[in-house]
Formats: structure tokens, sequence, C-alpha cells
């Protein structure tokens, strides 16, 4: 005698086969990925058995994730950081060898940053008065230490209060962003203040499943750095300050031991002098390794 459960099964079977079936585009690539996130999702579905209540539920988390989107917000990219799948989808796209820079993950505040000289300020706003002076330096060069004239260095972070301009109206469009390129020994370097950490959005969907969750919603201090030169493949990092109390525990899961740098606390009235800050202040330094194109990776 078949088994309601027998029966069961029979018709899940069915129902894959009949989806994977009609999965006739004329893009291969697109068949193979749609099947394997059909079968992963059936398989979900068989393992979880949701009851129709929370099946709505969840389709309600993601209509509202969708709403929630706006110019200067993508809610579903905040999902995709907090579970861990915007550093898995980094990960098995940008593996290289040891000595070039790692890449993270972009975050969801980028936005096209106006171009400065080597020196200039990034901070113009009111946390200029508060928060504490760094100087941020470093070099661009290929994975054998070749210098790379004309890179361009792409900066945005957050404030003392851990605060975009995009999220704060006493921020102008553009503070703590820009665009720098390196001179004839790749070097680059600019002034700013020591950001803070900072909670992700916690008033939308992706908020309410960290609290769902258990989990906090911080990130570490962090500089968020996208960095290209001709003939090399490019990267987009963080680079994450030293100390800070969520580096093991990150909402965002994209910290890496490379990616972490200890500001140098800096009272030479004369080194202050040659950056044109005060004492003291924080130096800060983080070099860019680049792959070459073409270079084969391991």
């Amino acid at each position: 005698m078949t088994s309601p459960g027998d029966v069961r099964e029979e018709r899940l079977d069915a129902l894959l086969t009949a989806v994977i079936d009609q999965l006739n585009s004329t893009d291969p690539r697109l068949n193979d990925v749609m099947e394997s996130l059909v079968r992963h999702l059936h398989a979900f579905v068989r393992e979880t058995r949701p009851t129709e209540s929370e099946w709505l539920t969840g389709i309600d988390f993601l209509v509202r994730t969708g709403q929630t989107c706006t110019e200067h917000r993508n809610e579903f990219i905040l999902l995709a950081d907090t579970l861990g799948l915007t550093t898995a989808v980094d990960d098995v796209n940008h593996a290289g060898p040891a000595g070039a820079t790692p890449s993270s993950v972009e975050g969801p505040f980028h936005s096209p940053a106006p171009a400065r000289e080597n020196g200039a300020w990034i901070s113009t706003g009111p946390e200029r008065q508060r928060g504490d002076v760094m100087v941020v330096r470093g070099r661009v060069t290929d994975t054998s230490g070749k210098p790379i004239e004309r890179a361009t260095v792409d900066i945005w972070q957050a404030d003392d209060a851990g605060r975009y301009d995009t999220q704060d109206p006493a921020q102008e469009p553009g503070n703590l962003r820009g665009l720098f390129t390196t001179d004839a020994d790749g070097a680059y370097w600019f002034r700013s203040i020591i950001p803070s950490s900072y909670p992700v959005p916690t008033d939308g969907p992706g908020g309410e499943l960290l609290t769902a969750l258990g989990r906090h919603a911080m990130r570490p201090a962090h500089i968020h750095y996208r960095v290209e030169a001709f003939g090399h493949r490019p990267v987009t990092t963080h680079v994450f300050v030293s100390g800070d109390e969520y580096l093991d525990a990150d909402a965002a899961f994209a910290v890496k031991d490379e990616l972490v740098v200890a500001p140098v606390r800096e009272t030479d009235p004369e080194r202050a002098v040659a950056f044109g800050v005060d004492v003291p202040f924080a130096d800060f330094v983080f070099d860019v390794r680049l792959l070459p194109l073409g270079e084969v990776i391991a």
C-alpha cells in the first residue's frame, strides 16, 4: 500500500522534473544557473516543509525588501551582505595569489567621488571639528612590487559618528569621498578623520531579520577602496581599523586579516608640518598590490 509520504515524494519529484524540463533558454548558462537554483529551492522546501503561513510571510518579507530600496539604499544588497552571500560571491570571483590585495564587498554606499589632488582633505563637513585626524597614504604596485603610475584610487568612508554623506543631511554630497591618481612612484595620500564603527540600517526588513536572529547590526570601522589601473585587474576592498571591537563579528562578514591596519599615533611636530596637520594625528598606511591581467591564478 502506498503511504501518503510516498505519494507526496512522487509528486514533488514529478514537479521538480516538470519545472526543469521547461528550462529552454537559448543561453546555456542561464539554463544551468536556473536548474541549480530550482533544485536548491525545491530541496529547501522538502527539508524545511514551510507552512502556508510561513511561506506567505517569506513572500511578504521579499516584497517589503524591494519596496524599501531607494536611489541611495539597496535593501537586497544589505540582506545579501548580512547573510554572507555578498562575500561568498566576491570570494568565488576574485581569488588571487597571496601577493595581491584581497577584495572585499562594495557595500551599499558607493557613489561617484569628486576628483581630488593627492594630499587633499576629503573631510569637509562638521566631522572635521569633532573627529581625530588621520593621514592615509600608500603605494599602488603590481604583485612584483613595481609601482603603477596613474592608477585611480576611489575612496569613501563614514564619519566619526558612522554616517555617510548620503545618510546625513549635515554632510554635503561628496564629503568623505575622493578619487585620487597615483604619482610616478605609485603613491597616493589624503587627509581625513578616523571613521567609526556603525550599524547597518535596521529600519527595514534586513534589520528585522537581524533582530529576529538575535544578531547585532554593527560593522567595524573601515575605509572603502576601489583601485583601477590599465593592464591590471581592479580591486574593490575595505581597509579596517585595528582594535575595533567588531572586527571578529562584522555584520557583513567582510573582514580579512590582510585588510586590517593599525594606525600609528604620530606626535612629531615636523611630521605634522610635512602633512599639513596638527599633532597628534593617526598615520594610516595601506599599500595596494594589483594583479596584472594575464597573470596565472593558481
